[in-house]
C-alpha cells in the first residue's frame, strides 16, 4: 500500500479524529494520541479548498494569511513596476497576469455568439451554424468550414484544453465556445488569487512549490523555478490539500505503518485469505502498540477474524519493513500537519510516465528523491542502512502546495482539467453565482 489506494475516509471518523474546528489552530491533543499511521486523513467538507491554503505552519508567518480576500484581478491591472522587487508577487502570479492581458486582447476581444447544438462540424460543412462558428472565432461569416476555420477551431481546442486539437467543432468544443471567454477569464483570475498566495520575491532563498493541478513540482532558488519534476499526487476521491507547511527532516529507510483503520479493513482481510504468511510474504510485522518501546508479537497470537469483524479493535502497530517494497520507497520527507500529508520515494517509478497521476492517497510521491533530497539539503545527505534514520535539514524548507490549473505560454495561457473540482467551488467563493466580469484593460 502507498499513500494511494484507498477510500476516503468517513466523514464522522475524520471528525472524530481531528475535530474541524480545530484545523486552523493545529493538532488537538486527542488526535495526537489517536494513532493513524502513514495515511493521510481529508480535509473536512466544511474547509472549503477553492483558493485557500487550508493550513498555515504556526512559524511561518509570512506565508499566508488566513482566510484572505480575493482580489477582483479581471478589474485591475498589475503594475510589476509599481513596487519594489522584493515586494513583488510570486513569478508565477506575474507569468498568469501576463498570460490573461493577452488572454483578453486575443480570445476575449472576439465576438461571444452562440452557436446552436447540432452535429459536428468540420471541412467542408456549411450553414447557418458554420457560420455562427466563423463570427465566434473572428472570421467573416461567409467562407464554410474552409482550412482557415479548421486552424482557427484547432488552435482554440489546444489553447483551451480540450484535448486533441483536430480542428473539428464537435460537442466539447462547441460547449466551450458557447460559455465564453469571461468564462475562461475568470479561471485564469482564480489561478493568479492561488499564486498571490505563494511567497512574495525575496521571502525565502529556496522554497518548493507542488502543483497538484498540474502533477508537477518546482524547486524555487531566489525566486527563480531552479529544478523541477513530474509528481504522482492525490485522486480526486482522496485529494492532495492546499497548504503551506515547513519540511524539516528527511527519513531513510522508512517503515510504513498501517493505519488501524486499514489493519481491520486490509490486513485482517489478507490473513483470513492467505494466512499468517502474508506478513513474512510482503514483509510486515507486528508490535505490541504505538508506543515508544513496542515488543514483537507472534502474528499468530492475534485474533484476526476478532479484528476484522470489528469485535477487536487493532490496537497492535502493523508495520512494513524497509526495503526495495516499502510504500515508502527509500526517503520520506515530514512536514508536519494536520491532514498526514507528506512526500516520499515510490517503488512504483513507470507511474510516472503516465498522462494521468491523480491516484495517490493524497501524498505526493516524487519522481527522483535523490535530486530532490540533493537540492533540499546544502549537501546530499548520506544515508546509513539503519531503519528509520532521520536526518534533520540544518534549515526548514517551506513547501506550498497549490492547485494551478492554466499554464502561461508565450501567446497567452493554456488551460487545463480541474480534476479536483476547485475551479468549479472557487467561482461562487470568488465572483459570486452571477458576476459582470470587467475587462482586464
Amino acid at each position: 500500500m502507498e499513500c494511494a489506494a484507498r477510500g476516503a475516509w468517513p466523514m464522522k471518523k475524520i471528525a472524530r479524529i481531528l475535530g474541524a474546528a480545530a484545523l486552523w489552530a493545529g493538532t488537538p491533543a486527542a488526535a495526537q494520541r489517536q494513532p493513524r499511521g502513514d495515511e493521510p486523513v481529508a480535509v473536512p467538507r466544511a474547509i472549503k479548498q477553492g483558493i485557500d491554503f487550508v493550513y498555515v505552519d504556526p512559524q511561518m508567518t509570512t506565508v499566508a494569511r488566513k482566510k484572505q480576500r480575493p482580489q477582483n484581478w479581471l478589474s485591475r491591472l498589475f503594475n510589476p513596476a509599481a513596487s519594489s522587487r522584493r515586494n513583488q508577487p510570486n513569478p508565477m502570479f506575474l507569468d498568469l497576469a501576463r498570460g490573461l492581458q493577452q488572454y483578453q486582447a486575443s480570445w476575449g476581444s472576439m465576438p461571444q455568439v452562440k452557436i446552436p447544438a447540432g452535429a459536428a462540424l468540420k471541412r467542408g460543412a456549411t450553414g447557418k451554424r458554420v457560420s455562427l462558428l466563423r463570427q465566434r472565432l473572428g472570421l467573416p461569416a461567409a467562407g464554410g468550414y474552409d482550412d482557415r476555420l479548421m486552424q482557427a477551431v484547432s488552435a482554440y481546442q489546444q489553447v483551451h484544453g480540450l484535448g486533441n486539437p483536430d480542428g473539428i467543432a464537435g460537442r466539447g468544443t462547441i460547449a466551450s465556445l458557447n460559455r465564453g471567454s469571461p468564462y475562461y477569464a475568470r479561471r485564469i483570475a482564480i489561478n493568479m488569487e492561488r499564486a498571490w498566495r505563494l511567497p512574495t520575491t525575496g521571502t525565502f532563498d529556496r522554497y518548493v512549490v507542488v502543483d497538484s493541478g498540474s502533477a508537477q513540482t518546482y524547486l524555487f532558488a531566489r525566486d527563480r523555478v531552479a529544478d523541477g519534476m513530474r509528481v504522482i499526487v492525490g485522486a480526486p476521491e482522496t485529494k492532495t490539500p492546499m497548504m503551506a507547511v515547513l519540511m524539516r527532516n528527511a527519513k531513510a529507510n522508512p517503515y510504513w505503518h498501517v493505519p488501524p483503520e486499514l489493519v481491520r479493513s486490509l490486513t485482517a482481510k489478507k490473513v483470513k485469505e492467505q494466512g499468517v504468511s502474508y506478513f513474512q510474504n510482503f514483509h510486515y510485522e507486528v508490535l505490541s502498540d504505538w508506543g515508544p518501546s513496542p515488543q514483537r508479537v507472534d502474528p499468530k497470537s492475534v485474533n484476526w477474524k476478532a479484528v476484522a469483524s470489528g469485535r477487536k479493535q487493532p490496537t497492535m502497530l502493523v508495520r512494513q519493513k524497509p526495503g526495495p517494497w516499502n510504500s515508502m520507497g527509500e526517503m520520506k520527507f515530514e512536514m508536519p500537519n494536520d491532514f498526514g500529508i507528506y512526500l516520499h520515494d515510490t517503488p512504483t517509478k513507470e507511474k510516472f510516465n503516465l498522462t494521468h497521476r491523480w491516484i495517490s492517497n493524497g501524498c505526493v510521491r516524487l519522481e527522483d528523491y535523490r535530486r530532490f533530497a540533493s537540492w533540499v539539503f546544502p549537501r546530499a545527505p548520506q544515508p546509513t542502512s539503519v531503519p528509520e534514520q532521520v536526518i534533520p535539514l540544518p534549515k526548514p524548507v517551506p513547501i506550498y502546495m497549490t492547485y494551478l490549473t492554466v499554464t502561461p505560454s508565450p501567446n497567452g495561457v493554456v488551460f487545463r482539467g480541474d480534476p479536483y473540482g476547485f475551479d468549479a467551488q472557487a467561482m461562487p467563493q470568488m465572483f459570486g453565482p452571477s458576476v459582470q466580469v470587467a475587462s482586464a484593460s
